[in-house]
């Protein structure tokens, strides 16, 4: 028995040197951005020149800078709405439609992960080409779209299924239509992680590189803007500073996604109150509670 336990302990200890060695391997070349948007130099090397807001100050009054991150967000907002909606549809038809055909589209619509971003750009440019956009902001907003849906997918598909089935089986048992269920049931319940599936698609679009090369136009998004900067030697400290900005508020944008989503799980396991009766059907088609 302490033979057993003493082989744990040391199983434990080279587990959490790896997973350790793996963080710091990860991580600390993206901690390296932040430390040298603030040296003061045009060098990112050691040991650090001093410390300057030089660099976040030469990103205001840069027209260029301006018109990518206005394309980006745009692009992220459009994109972000049409994945969500798309992903909503899907997630739902694939629980609920009793389909075939909609396992298959769901299968589908998750493929795009496991698909090299390369292949998928060089796809849509010939696809864009043929139809007639070709490389434009609608072009990109496509792209993003395929990019972004296999998030929304599995983050939908998750939320539907961890709502009871017996909430929607009661609805229509009560004379709701399918659409009158989807609409007053199933989506206000699944609201925490729509706004989470939407937050994610939006970041999905946002630092999306490879899709929005192949695509763009003459209006470039943010990531095609920072790498065109890349060329020039003396860009290298401004392009940090920007790339720490957009680290800080992808942090910030992933965490409340991610509580948003946590909330919705943890509200489905709540259980109905006991003095909630059955809902009745207004002449509408709207489901309404009334407490016994």
């Amino acid at each position: 028995m302490n033979t057993a336990r003493i082989d744990a302990k040391q199983g434990g200890g080279w587990l959490g040197a790896y997973v350790l060695a793996y963080l710091v391997f990860l991580y600390l070349p993206i901690l390296l951005i932040p430390l040298f948007s603030f040296n003061n130099s045009i060098q990112a090397a050691f040991p650090l020149q001093g410390f300057t807001f030089e660099w976040y100050a030469t990103l205001s009054g840069n027209s260029a800078l301006s018109g990518a991150l206005a394309n980006s967000l745009v692009i992220g907002a459009i994109a972000a709405t049409g994945a969500t909606l798309c992903g909503i549809t899907v997630s739902y038809m694939d629980l609920f439609g009793r389909s075939p055909l909609a396992t298959v589209i769901s299968a589908i619509a998750r493929l795009p992960i496991l698909i090299p971003g390369v292949i998928v750009g060089i796809s849509l440019l010939i696809l864009v080409n043929l139809i007639g956009f070709g490389p434009s902001r609608t072009a990109i907003v496509l792209g993003h779209i395929l990019v972004a849906l296999p998030t929304t997918v599995v983050i939908m598909k998750g939320r539907f299924a961890a709502i009871p089935r017996t909430i929607r089986e009661a609805a229509l048992d009560l004379g709701a239509s399918d659409w009158t269920t989807f609409r007053r049931v199933m989506l206000p319940l699944s609201l925490p992680a729509i706004v989470s599936a939407f937050m994610l698609a939006f970041l999905t679009s946002f630092d999306e590189f490879i899709v929005a090369f192949f695509l763009a136009g003459t209006e470039p998004t943010l990531p095609l803007y920072i790498w065109s900067q890349l060329r020039f030697p003396k860009s290298l400290p401004t392009v940090m500073a920007l790339g720490t900005a957009i680290l800080a508020v992808s942090l910030v944008i992933a965490a409340i996604a991610e509580i948003l989503r946590h909330r919705g799980l943890a509200a489905a396991q709540r259980p109905v109150p006991a003095n909630l009766s059955k809902p009745e059907e207004t002449e509408r088609g709207e489901l309404q509670w009334h407490s016994t």
